[in-house]
């Protein structure tokens, strides 16, 4: 076992005066930063979304009561608002992840190609989660 002798060791002072870990509150805020935070976020929404889509699928499978309880959640506001939130998860994460696969593949890492595409995907999937409501009969089709 390794012994530091009294004089090599730091005072609580010098500990006290070391910079923490860098967080939210040192670092500027960017579009990349954003979009990075979001990606994370939508994949565990995503996740959560899919209890909603398994649901569907048991009160289908359980018969006419069972559907219509699942059907009036979903035509009530509240439940428009969770599929929207849903389909807006699922496109920005979709979206995001396919910056990602060109990031695996090395390119786009330029900061303002990067800035741009950040932009670019939080703009295109309000306008994709938009489109698919505006596109879809009734209310999701359920």
């Amino acid at each position: 076992m390794f012994r530091v002798k009294g004089d090599q060791m730091a005072t609580n002072r010098e500990v006290r005066a070391r910079p923490l870990s860098p967080h939210l509150g040192i670092w500027r805020w960017s579009s990349t930063m954003a979009t990075s935070i979001f990606h994370r976020a939508t994949g565990v929404a995503s996740a959560f979304g899919l209890l909603l889509v398994t649901w569907f699928v048991v009160a289908v499978a359980m018969g006419p009561e069972a559907y219509g309880t699942f059907s009036a959640f979903v035509s009530h506001p509240v439940g428009q608002l969770v599929l929207f939130g849903f389909t807006l998860s699922i496109s920005f994460h979709l979206l995001n992840g396919i910056r990602h696969l060109f990031w695996d593949g090395g390119r786009g890492f330029a900061l303002p190609v990067a800035a741009f595409w950040s932009w670019f995907n939080i703009l295109l999937s309000a306008v994709l989660a938009a489109g698919i409501w505006y596109l879809a009969p009734g209310t999701m089709g359920f």
